[in-house]
């Protein structure tokens, strides 16, 4: 009973205060999973913000439904989707309903204005953790081409994001581990 009152705690915390949608939540579920709860190692964390990103609808609600199975099955991940999207749901209604009423008021475009700086500092601090981790495991010259090559197809070239991280993880795939690198 503990971990599902632990589990909903977690993802209603990401539901209330991730402000920017899915993204922006990727780091208060980081820190709720693998640095308070301790439910994933960095490396499942990476793995599964990775798969959840080739897939299909809003990230946050992915990981937390598998998130959720992992911990406490069914009922887990039941919870963990409710505890995330209810107040999203809530909150969205309410708060469109304000803006529709109050959208020409000068301390609503503040605060709207406002919000970019924090949802691109979370975002920064995601993408430069992700780095770090990169360049642990596959080395600083890769990694860094990876990343120019990831920027050039997305934002020059057109390339939808899904469609390479879908391409990285199939090489990954079909790419043999050395043995120093296989984990006993």
């Amino acid at each position: 009973m503990k971990i599902l009152i632990d589990i909903f705690s977690a993802f209603i915390r990401i539901g209330l205060l991730g402000f920017g949608g899915g993204p922006t939540m990727i780091p208060l579920v980081h820190n709720e999973v693998v640095v308070r709860y301790k439910w994933m190692k960095e490396e499942e964390f990476a793995n599964v913000l990775a798969i959840g990103n080739t897939l299909p609808g809003p990230i946050a609600t992915k990981m937390a439904g598998y998130i959720g199975y992992k911990v406490a099955g069914y009922s887990g991940m039941f919870l963990a989707i409710i505890a995330i999207t209810v107040p999203i749901i809530v909150f969205l209604i309410c708060s469109l309903t304000l803006l529709n009423e109050y959208r020409n008021k000068p301390w609503v475009i503040g605060m709207a204005k406002g919000i970019i700086p924090v949802v691109a500092w979370m975002l920064t601090k995601l993408t430069w953790d992700f780095f770090i981790k990169g360049y642990k495991s596959i080395g600083f010259i890769l990694a860094t081409a990876m990343c120019v090559a990831a920027f050039i197809l997305i934002n020059i070239v057109g390339i939808h994001p899904a469609l390479i991280i879908g391409s990285i993880l199939i090489t990954a795939l079909f790419t043999p581990i050395k043995a120093k690198d296989k984990k006993i």
